[in-house]
């Protein structure tokens, strides 16, 4: 398999008189989601603050990646292009989570917000990131959003990007929609802190099951089962750290990590644990993602300013870059290694990473 390398790593600077002051948002950095090109020349940068979402374009040409000690990447700065504001429906509170996802249609995309209530919009955007109207839903949550805001989270099905699952901390409820159907309701111990639809290995579809950190716990969601609730298995971690993200390989790895700085990967046939990269993060793991190249790699937000790329069987880092204030949003390409990063201070990092060119040659022979 191949080693990663990074490509380039750009810096640009969203405009003051775009977002003044960001707003804070939670803990989890889930307020960013970003777009490449078909060409790979630039990339559209989703990020929200407040109850809007703002799209800035950064470009991406190849450049030379400068490496300081240990393996840290230093950013080349460049310029913030066609920085707007998205022009579709507001939310009424802050939003919390934003999510692309690519539709059966080629040239199209979809991208979801859901608010600290839950009522998710979910707008249908052409290559250019323009909202070409053709299809726009929004859909309240069931309690039609009484009680205390929160964090809440969202993502799509990776194989019907129509349906959805929308988390929210507080209610300690997980709604699951098809478009604006509400198809059901699953009840969390614990308050939920991120949500991915997994692989499903049996049929080969990933689909069905959803995987949820609430609290210590790792529990694993049947979309298609009755019993239990829905509850397909719990996994409980350290007692008192609480996690914070989690995410899925192609292979059908599970990974998780949060308070005690520890990334673990779970073998999805017995759902046990593969490995324990323990303490790799100086601080909290709020962002994980693996690689979609090798996915023994894995990428890994901490709560400070650091983003690294590890080895998670050998429990090595590769290589490292750090914002210049906390992460308000980070994010990852669906299909494509390409980073994104949004800090407190208005900068955006953008990450490029490809194969080494040396394993490439090695494996054309």
């Amino acid at each position: 398999m191949a080693s990663l390398e990074a490509k380039s790593l750009r810096k640009a600077v969203v405009p003051s008189t775009l977002i003044d002051n960001p707003s804070p948002g939670n803990l989890q950095s889930t307020r960013l989601a970003l777009h490449v090109n078909e060409d790979a020349s630039s990339c559209l940068v989703y990020i929200a603050s407040g109850c809007h979402i703002y799209k800035v374009q950064i470009m991406m040409e190849d450049s030379l990646v400068n490496e300081g000690k240990e393996s840290l990447l230093i950013p080349e700065q460049t310029q913030a292009m066609d920085a707007s504001l998205l022009n579709r429906c507001p939310h009424r509170s802050e939003i919390q989570s934003i999510v692309l996802a690519e539709t059966d249609s080629n040239g199209y995309f979809v991208l979801g917000s859901v608010d600290s209530y839950g009522h998710l919009i979910v707008s249908k955007l052409d290559t250019s990131g323009k909202d070409v109207e053709r299809l726009t839903y929004s859909v309240l949550p069931q309690d039609c959003g009484v009680g205390e805001g929160s964090w809440a989270g969202l993502c799509f099905s990776p194989s019907q990007w129509s349906m959805a699952a929308v988390a929210r901390s507080f209610s300690k409820s997980i709604d699951v929609y098809d478009q604006d159907i509400h198809l059901r309701t699953l009840r969390t111990l614990w308050y939920p802190s991120s949500l991915n639809f997994m692989q499903n290995l049996s049929n080969g579809n990933g689909s069905s099951i959803l995987a949820v950190t609430e609290g210590c716990q790792l529990t694993l969601w049947d979309l298609r089962m009755k019993e239990n609730g829905g509850c397909l298995r719990r996994i409980c971690g350290s007692v008192g750290d609480n996690l914070y993200a989690a995410c899925g390989s192609p292979t059908g790895n599970v990974a998780v990590a949060g308070a005690d700085r520890t990334v673990t990967i779970y073998d999805p046939r017995r759902w046990s644990a593969l490995s324990r990269w323990a303490h790799c993060s100086k601080y909290e793991i709020t962002g994980l993602a693996f690689s979609s190249i090798n996915s023994d790699y894995i990428y890994v937000q901490g709560v400070d300013y650091e983003v690294f790329c590890g080895q998670w069987r050998e429990s090595s880092k590769v290589f490292s870059f750090r914002g210049d204030s906390n992460w308000l949003g980070f994010g990852k390409c669906p299909d494509r290694d390409v980073l994104g990063g949004w800090s407190d201070s208005g900068s955006i990092f953008v990450v490029d990473i490809v194969a080494k060119d040396s394993d490439i040659k090695l494996q054309t022979r």
